[in-house]
């Protein structure tokens, strides 16, 4: 059955009552006060935001336990040969090549401070020079609002000996 006109409120709706042209958005309602501070439940009633607590943080990652979950604040793939290439990231403004193996990640929103935990790693297709670790590059120092990192064979990264470019390079930063 479809309902031309406003629908009643006491009929409930099913999917084949909704056609084309039929109901407008004036004909829908729900209860509650709708305002900057309530969302629209699934019962379409408007629900005021009381309170938040790092329980409400856990469902929401659907994990168990009461250790803390920390959200990643900073993450990366990208291309770093020839001109090096951003595929995809979070909170990245831009990436700077300052040279082979030698990059800086701009975050888009600077981090709280610099007590932050850089994770990365590297595709390296070549099995003949051994392999490679991504390392932090901690002679320009962290920064909140960047970071220096490094791609470079063994821990030959501050002598300069051993950098290399990757085509996928990837970066996690946890705060």
């Amino acid at each position: 059955m479809a309902y031309i006109g406003k629908v009643p409120t006491a009929v409930p709706l099913t999917s084949a009552d909704i056609q084309d042209g039929t109901i407008s958005l004036a004909d829908l309602s729900a209860t509650g006060t709708k305002d900057a501070t309530t969302f629209l439940r699934g019962d379409n009633s408007f629900q005021t935001v009381s309170s938040y607590a790092d329980s409400d943080a856990l469902s929401l990652f659907n994990v168990t336990g009461s250790a803390p979950v920390y959200a990643c604040r900073v993450w990366i793939q990208f291309n770093g040969t020839g001109t090096i290439a951003i595929n995809d990231s979070g909170n990245v403004s831009s990436l700077t090549d300052n040279g082979t193996g030698d990059y800086t990640l701009n975050f888009t929103t600077a981090l709280p401070d610099v007590n932050y935990s850089v994770q990365g790693s590297t595709n390296n297709i070549s099995t003949s020079t051994g392999s490679f670790v991504l390392q932090v590059h901690t002679l320009a120092g962290l920064t909140t609002s960047s970071v220096r990192i490094i791609n470079a064979y063994g821990a030959s990264a501050n002598t300069g000996d051993g950098k290399r470019d990757e085509s996928e390079i990837y970066v996690a930063i946890f705060r």
